[in-house]
Formats: structure tokens, sequence, C-alpha cells
């Protein structure tokens, strides 16, 4: 997928749900993974041409794990002009060492999304950008629908009443088959993630849900995600 397509998704993404004022300082939080990156190439992209200026600050939240080599990011980092801050934390060794946590993802988002907060607000940003693409989306939602019993997701804009911050989501619309050809194409340096319990979720357990279920029924996924965004729910404005 070229450049041009993912501008195209992201600004779509942007104008529909209002994601982006003017002057707005955006941290964008950067895993390494193929998401996260795509995300900062879109972002820088849709800057330079934007009728709203803004600005954009990368950040990544180390979690400790020993074998996290950041080099090519920040060198990406560098190669774009957008300054990169690297959050250093001791969250691994508290999950996996000191507590040994059975189920360690619920705890590990909460300290990771303190921490970034922390870093955003001191980086004096007023928003962050999530890498969410259109399968997290519906993802999130059967993973509601069979953990919780309840019809949700996460919104394309969230405002955090604690911090001050909200959040955007201008991957919406791709998929994650966009942005793996994306990555692919251009050549992307991603970063594998050094976390033991990668791979063994129960995103992952809906993430493949989701392929059989699409599967079998070609096109389930865009009526899913049609079904969100025409359900209603809490954050999602009618287009």
């Amino acid at each position: 997928m070229k450049l041009q397509q993912v501008l195209s998704y992201v600004r779509k993404a942007v104008d529909d749900y209002h994601m982006i004022e003017e002057n707005d300082h955006i941290a964008v939080g950067i895993s390494g993974g193929k998401d996260s990156l795509t995300l900062l190439y879109a972002l820088h992209g849709l800057k330079r041409f934007y009728p709203k200026p803004f600005r954009i600050h990368a950040v990544t939240v180390d979690l400790g794990f020993q074998n996290l080599n950041l080099d090519e990011i920040k060198a990406l980092c560098g190669s774009l002009d957008v300054e990169y801050t690297i959050v250093p934390t001791d969250i691994a060794h508290i999950i996996f060492e000191d507590r040994k946590e059975s189920n360690p993802c619920s705890l590990c988002a909460k300290m990771r999304k303190g921490a970034l907060n922390d870093a955003i607000k001191k980086a004096g940003c007023n928003k962050v950008a999530y890498a969410h693409h259109k399968d997290d989306v519906v993802e999130t939602m059967l993973m509601s629908l069979i953990f919780e019993g309840r019809f949700h997701t996460f919104s394309p804009v969230t405002f955090l009443d604690r911090t001050g911050i909200t959040v955007i989501r201008p991957l919406l619309y791709m998929n994650e088959a966009d942005v793996i050809g994306f990555v692919n194409k251009h050549q992307i340096p991603v970063v594998k993630s050094p976390c033991p319990a990668d791979g063994y979720t129960k995103r992952e357990y809906a993430k493949n849900l989701l392929k059989q279920l699409n599967h079998e029924n070609p096109g389930v996924k865009e009526r899913m995600f049609t079904a969100i965004q025409t359900g209603n729910l809490n954050g999602w404005p009618p287009l």
C-alpha cells in the first residue's frame, strides 16, 4: 500500500470524527510495532498539508525488557525530524518477577498508560494518537461480547477527564492487511515485542476468531464495523 492511500484513510477518519484541531500538540504512542510506526508515518505526512497546523511528538514507554533495541526507531524519528522521547520503566520486572502475574496484560496496560500519560503531559501535548485500526475495533467488540456480555468497543475520540488528554485513533479506517502491506512495501523497521505474553492473549483469540468468521462469511468484518458505527455506541457520533 502506498503512503498516499494511507493518508487518504487517515484524513477521512480525522475529518469524520474531528480528531485534530488547530495547533494541537499530538503525542504518538510508539511501541515499535507495525501499527504505531504506520501511524507515525501517516501523521508526519498529514501535517505537511492538513489545513489545521499541528505538531507531533513520538513517545515510547520502555517496559524494561533487556532485549528491546530502539536504535532504528530513534534513527527513523531523526530522519522524519520528529522529537522522540523514551520513558524508562520497571514494569516488566514488577509484573513478571515481583508479582509473577498469570494474566499480565490488564495490569501492564494500566501501568504503561500511566507512564505514557505522565510523559505526554511533561512534553506539553494535549492529545495522544493510538494506532488502533479497523481489525482492533471489531476484535475489541468481540472480546466485549464474549467475555463481558456487552456491546462495546473503544471510540474514535476519547477525552480522559483525569489527565485532560484527548485520545484519537486516526488508523480507524485501515485494515490490518493494509498496515502490513504498507510496512512491507516501505521496509519500515518494525521492532518485535519482547513480551513473553505476546501472542497468548484474549485479543489473539478474538483476532483468530474474526479471521475464521470472515473466511466463512466474506465481508462480515466490514458489516460488524458498520454495526459499530451505526449502533449508537457511547463515543461514536452519527456520521
